[in-house]
């Protein structure tokens, strides 16, 4: 990067960067004094700083501010824009590895994914759906999981680099999403600021579909646009294999890809009226409205064939899954979802939020009917009053260029970018430094530490006990056992107890899929006896085991409990490990001794 020097500004500039410092100090001070709004369901601020004071980030806060000014005095970058989005947001997403899998879902894409490495492609696509339970899931992303241990190896490491990749894709493609619409400062900025919303920062590394969603559902969108434009078979094949794999990533994604076309009718309008389709091109040189036309048309025709071909592969599934959201998932999401107070103020930054409202008012009085491609999205999202964040993943990126189109009103190019970066530090200081800690203390903590322990002290052969508190627990313990296997190495050996029949509690409950998930084949096989391991998974630190899942622990000695917990929320997962009287206590590895 060229040093390009610090330019001493007017009175005024100056002004403006205190302004905007102060504002970026004085809105999370304000958020956090009244972080009872928040109720996310995961990194609620109410939880986050009662384990964290708030007070305590503001030095991170402080410091990375300062940098974000000294970076955008001194240094010119827009000959690198592409490249240092992607290693930031790479960077940025990779600080959060150490994250456990804090979302039980992941258990079920694991799932999946094992038995692709286990039984191969043939398998995979044969039994999925029927041995190999989906409940609500597409096949996509845990096929190109299992392709990822078959190739790679069984590791959490290569699923985390995976997904940290597509999120720092995303980043780019929002920045080239920008461009072709309005130009490289827009671009950059809508990249930026989508290091501005904290939560992304907690799903970065799990094993879920929502990242790559975001992903596919971001290259869908840039490759039509390429394919309107350019045009070309290679484009248009292109773009429908993105909008094949944004749909067979997650449901919610067929309802975001209406932005498809809106984007064609909003093209086909601007080139009708003589407007302006992308910048710098010319009347002579942009094609007609009735080629982009036909360039639409044939993207939806082949996306059409690609998608019926899935559908036919596994028609009786898919049509049940609909049923199943229709029925249970719809209805469910009015009593799930998180306010948009939360999500717009404490999840994502205030100035996004604030400069997206902004981008409304400079849309309309420049008459810009651009706008309507990146606010659609959001839009959907209010008028459907779709609640549940995890839900508007998708949508992110759209938000984040609606606010780089709003920050376009301030006139100094260096304060958008300061405005941009202080939003990036206040987020990334929030993320490590109050998200993180707290995520380390959820109870899904034990699995991992438990999984660690166990890798440390060789243990190859593993079974595992569950027990259940109550006679209705709203959580299936069995659902951690591939959680577990996630970070153990040694061969896991589980027989899961007759399924119940559901209450009327757990049959609307956002986790019943946990009693419908069936435990694989996979653990019923291995090796009894010997140097075998017993780790008992329970909701209760010192819950007594019943006889029969007791039954086989004469000759063993309990050597760990893994009970962290922040206590917030309902199900706590405790990890107790035994092993035989045989096995040296010196062998353990100090790190994790009593």
């Amino acid at each position: 990067m060229q040093n390009v020097g610090v330019s001493w500004t007017t009175p005024s500039r100056h002004i403006g960067f205190v302004t905007v410092t102060l504002l970026a100090v004085g809105v999370f001070l304000l958020l956090a004094a009244h972080r009872g709004l928040d109720n996310n369901s995961l990194v609620s601020w109410r939880w986050v700083f009662a384990l964290v004071s708030p007070g305590s980030l503001l030095l991170p806060i402080c410091l990375l501010i300062a940098g974000a000014y000294w970076y955008v005095k001194r240094f010119d970058y827009e000959r690198y824009e592409a490249s240092l989005l992607f290693v930031v947001s790479f960077a940025a997403g990779a600080l959060f590895w150490r994250t456990p899998e804090v979302i039980v879902d992941a258990s079920r894409y694991f799932t999946q994914a094992k038995h692709l490495e286990l039984y191969g492609v043939g398998y995979f696509l044969r039994e999925w759906g029927l041995n190999i339970f989906a409940w609500t899931d597409l096949p996509l992303i845990p096929f190109v999981y299992g392709v990822i241990f078959k190739v790679f190896g069984e590791s959490r490491l290569y699923i985390q680099a995976f997904t940290t990749i597509l999120y720092a894709l995303t980043v780019v493609l929002t920045y080239r999403v920008g461009k072709m619409l309005w130009d490289k400062s827009t671009g950059f900025l809508g990249g930026l600021l989508l290091l501005g919303m904290p939560y992304l920062f907690t799903q970065v590394p799990l094993m879920l579909v929502d990242i790559p969603a975001m992903f596919f559902l971001m290259l869908a969108v840039f490759l039509f646009i390429k394919a309107l434009t350019q045009g070309g078979t290679a484009l248009i094949v292109l773009s429908a294999a993105a909008i094949w794999a944004a749909v067979l990533t997650k449901y919610s994604n067929v309802l975001m890809l209406s932005v498809l076309p809106v984007a064609l009718a909003v093209f086909l309008a601007v080139k009708r009226s003589g407007g302006e389709v992308l910048p710098g091109w010319s009347r002579s040189t942009a094609p007609g409205w009735r080629e982009m036309l036909f360039r639409g048309m044939a993207v939806a025709l082949v996306a059409s064939a690609l998608i019926g071909v899935a559908v036919a592969w596994k028609y009786d599934i898919f049509a049940a899954q609909v049923g199943l959201l229709m029925d249970y998932q719809r209805p469910g999401l009015k009593r799930w979802g998180e306010s948009h107070l939360s999500t717009f103020l404490f999840q994502v930054h205030p100035f996004i939020t604030g400069a997206a409202l902004l981008s409304v008012y400079a849309a309309v009085r420049k008459r810009d009917l651009k706008f309507v491609v990146v606010g659609w999205l959001v839009l959907l999202v209010l008028l459907l009053q779709i609640e549940r964040i995890r839900y508007m993943i998708s949508v992110f990126p759209m938000l984040a260029l609606m606010a780089a189109y709003g920050l376009r009103e301030i006139k100094s190019a260096e304060l958008r970018r300061y405005v941009a970066f202080c939003a990036v530090a206040s987020s990334l200081a929030i993320g490590l430094f109050a998200y993180l800690p707290f995520m380390e203390r959820i109870s899904a903590v034990n699995l991992k530490d438990a999984g660690e322990y166990l890798n440390s002290s060789g243990a190859r052969n593993i079974r595992v006990v569950t027990t259940s508190a109550g006679d209705a627990p709203e959580v299936n313990p069995a659902v951690a056992v591939p959680l577990l296997d996630l970070f153990a190495d040694g061969a896991i050996v589980y027989d899961s107890s007759p399924a119940r029949s559901l209450p009327e509690s757990i049959s609307t409950s956002s986790l019943r899929f946990t009693w419908e998930h069936k435990s694989p084949e996979y653990y019923s096989g291995g090796q009894s006896g010997g140097d075998q391991v017993v780790v008992v998974i329970s909701e209760e630190k010192g819950r007594s085991l019943t006889d029969a899942a007791g039954r086989g622990l004469e000759g063993y000695r309990r050597t760990k409990t893994f009970d962290d917990g922040v206590g917030f929320f309902r199900y706590q997962t405790v990890v107790t490990v035994y092993e035989p009287l045989s096995m040296a206590s010196d062998a353990r590895p100090a790190a994790f001794a009593k």
